[in-house]
């Protein structure tokens, strides 16, 4: 068995460039190598800033010899007549010339598309090394990313220039080329501990070799060496280091041998608010916060950052990355002084100079519809009380929501909207409850962030959604692809998901259709209303059904409490936005513990044949629409007196509960009654049965979308 390895130095590369591309690496190459019958025992993907490589364990020497049955044109074309005793015909022959073939080595078999000639094909194995030599350049080339670049006078497009290759099938050097770059054994060490070329002798000693030029080239096992470096010097120091999934995984691609140093600052930085030194220190600098042991909600006036340099200038380091924190937290504490130094309401009037969309107008135009859609929300919430009070929360949160866009700490960190806004409030003597929604009305940023958790930041964050969702699609201008630059797709699922956490019975098309006529009033749609109405109502459909799947509901019971090709059953749905997601987990746990299936025939027949009839999909009131005196067979007059006893209001419980009793009784009526009877009026009440049974039951669930 032999190892191949292939390193492709570079200038420094981004750190989200190199996990991506080991990521398309680690998926494709193996696939790449099973397409040409090359089996390997290990495929390692390894990645620093300054170079890519794999190393594959386990090769073949050479591909396997193999017999393929090959495929030729079928008897009509094959042989004049058709018959196989006589001649061949061109397209015979030249099938038997493509392939090198022998006549007398042809044979004829059936398919289910009729008889073809076939022949059996010995493939004689190709030499691994020669394999290998073409694919090489192709896994280089065909690595995909953000802003390629072209270098010199070449055609390759690189995220950075390309300054080496190394390829090696065991020991023996493999020729490859990239532009002007020739393969060599000749790889590059650390450029401060080992400024010097590396000679790699053999594939499989790539990763010692490299180790001993202080270069780790396993990003799990840089990762590993930071975070037993980062916890072995804050225990010295009485403190934890808070380590983020995202920096960790940054700082492991932007060093080749990493040393974890601890830096400090002034302890007069700590009365900053806590987002602001950690975004200094996260977002900018790249080190990792360190929290008190005994109190961990407080910071130290510490941090830790990785360096990629020399060991022995630790401290020097140290120092200098002090001196750069220092300075930034200095010009956060500047700009966080002079933003308090007057109040929060004072910053509204510069938010009519900052544009929220060229044809919706500014900033300030937004907070007053967030306002207006804000008193559209509580209304359109069936189990939401709100007191005189509340609702003076809600909207002073919604009028001071945005306010912090506009101070000097959010112009330089834009990632602290909101956040600011919480502190700044609190400073300007505002409500808890106000700052706390302002800070809460962007939750959730991302499918793993909190929701809020106040009434004013759950209403104003919803308003605030609905305002961009509406303004944006009444421009016509609707995502398609990955392409969302308003987060619109993000907007729709945070309604949804804070609605569900919330358990508001919030009626969806009512606050859409409200949240329209605001833009209709002030001239901002530049589409019909039905139409803005209609393309929102998909939007939120294929969000929730979405994060239904997420959530592990089975694809047809999505659809069956969502509606396929039903509007009037999605707007019904969408009356009651939480009651969907009720729904569909009740049909999920029905369907494991096999309450579903006991009924899925009956009530799945009588839902299709319903159809037949001319009721409408809302009525269940039997009484209303069918007289029992017409009635004449036991088994309807039976399922009419079924029918009857049904509980009005049900729960989701009760609603199956009552369907399961009414099973058996309608199987009976299957049984022994003709629907379809030649009597208009006979057929028509069992339809209405029928009907009303269907309408009963896509309380709970269109039955008819589901499956066995």
């Amino acid at each position: 068995m032999a190892s191949f390895l292939l390193e492709v130095g570079t200038e420094e590369l981004p750190a989200s460039f190199i996990v991506d591309a080991l990521r398309q690496w680690q998926e494709r190459i193996p696939k790449n190598l099973d397409e040409h019958q090359l089996t390997t025992s290990k495929v390692n993907v390894y990645g620093t800033p300054r170079r890519l490589a794999v190393l594959i364990e386990g090769l073949p020497i050479q591909q396997s010899d193999r017999n393929l049955e090959i495929k030729g044109p079928a008897i009509g074309s094959a042989f004049v007549n058709g018959d196989p005793q006589g001649e061949p015909t061109k397209a015979l022959l030249g099938f038997a010339n493509s392939k090198s073939l022998d006549l007398k080595d042809i044979f004829i078999k059936e398919t289910d598309k009729g008889a073809f000639v076939f022949a059996n094909q010995q493939i004689v194995g190709r030499e691994t090394a020669d394999i290998l030599q073409e694919l090489a350049p192709t896994w280089i080339t065909g690595l995909e990313g953000k802003r390629l670049m072209r270098w010199g006078n070449g055609d390759l497009k690189f995220p950075r220039p390309i300054r080496w290759l190394v390829s090696l099938f065991n020991s023996k050097l493999l020729p490859i080329a990239l532009e002007n770059v020739q393969s060599d054994r000749i790889s590059q060490g650390h450029r401060v501990l080992h400024p010097r070329s590396v000679i790699i002798d053999t594939a499989i000693d790539y990763v010692a070799t490299l180790r001993e030029a202080f270069v780790v080239v396993d990003g799990n096992e840089r990762q590993k060496h930071i975070v037993t470096q980062i916890n072995s010097i804050v225990e010295l120091f009485g403190g934890k280091a808070e380590i983020p999934d995202d920096l960790l995984e940054e700082v492991t691609y932007l060093v080749e041998f990493p040393t974890a140093l601890i830096g400090e600052f002034e302890r007069e930085y700590l009365e900053l608010p806590q987002p602001v030194i950690k975004t200094e220190m996260v977002s900018h600098q790249r080190y990792f916060p360190v929290h008190s042991l005994k109190n961990p909600d407080r910071l130290l006036p510490r941090f830790i950052t990785i360096s990629n340099g020399d060991p022995d200038k630790s401290r020097l380091i140290a120092s200098g990355n002090g001196r750069v924190i220092r300075a930034r937290l200095s010009d956060g504490k500047f700009f966080y002084d002079s933003d308090r130094a007057v109040h929060l309401e004072t910053f509204l009037p510069l938010l009519e100079k900052v544009t929220f969309q060229a044809q919706l107008g500014s900033v300030a135009e937004k907070v007053a519809r967030i306002r207006a859609i804000a008193k559209v929300v509580i209304a359109s919430i069936a189990n939401l009380e709100t007191t005189e009070a509340d609702q003076a929360i809600i909207d002073r949160t919604a009028q001071l929501a945005k306010a912090d866009l506009v101070t000097q700490m959010v112009k330089e960190f834009p990632e602290l909207q909101g956040q600011m806004g919480y502190y700044y409030a609190l400073s300007s003597e505002e409500p808890i409850a106000v700052a706390t929604g302002i800070r809460e009305h962007y939750q959730p940023r991302g499918a793993s962030d909190s929701l809020p958790t106040s009434l004013a930041g759950k209403i104003v964050a919803i308003s605030d959604r609905i305002d961009t969702l509406v303004g944006i699609f009444g421009l016509g201008i609707i995502p398609t692809g990955s392409s969302d630059p308003f987060a619109l797709r993000r907007a729709a699922a945070g309604v949804v998901q804070i609605a569900w956490e919330s358990d508001f019975a919030l009626n969806l098309p009512k606050l859409l259709q409200a949240a329209i006529a605001i833009y209709a009033e002030k001239n901002l749609l530049a589409k019909p209303a039905e139409t803005v109405l209609e393309n929102l109502y998909k939007w939120f459909k294929q969000r929730y059904e979405t994060i239904l799947a997420d959530q592990g509901i089975e694809y047809d019971l999505v659809n069956a409490v969502s509606g396929t090709e039903d509007l009037a059953y999605t707007l019904q749905g969408l009356g009651n936005l939480t009651r969907i997601k009720e729904r569909a987990h009740f049909l999920q746990k029905s369907r494991e513990d096999a309450t579903l299936s006991a009924i899925y025939e009956p009530i799945v027949r009588a839902s299709r044949l319903a159809v037949q009839g001319n009721l409408d999909s809302v009525t269940v009131d039997v009484k209303a629409i069918i007289n029992p005196a017409t009635l004449t067979e036991p088994a309807e007059q039976d399922l009419y007196q079924a029918i009857a006893a049904l509980p009005s209001q049900p729960s989701d419980e009760q609603l199956m509960e009552g369907i399961i009793a009414i099973t058996p009784v309608l199987a009976k009526f299957f049984d022994e009654v003709l629907v379809m009877a030649e009597d208009p009026q006979v057929r028509q009440n069992r339809l209405n049965l029928l009907g009303i049974i269907r309408n009963y039951s896509r309380k709970l669930a269109d039955f008819s979308t589901i499956l066995k």
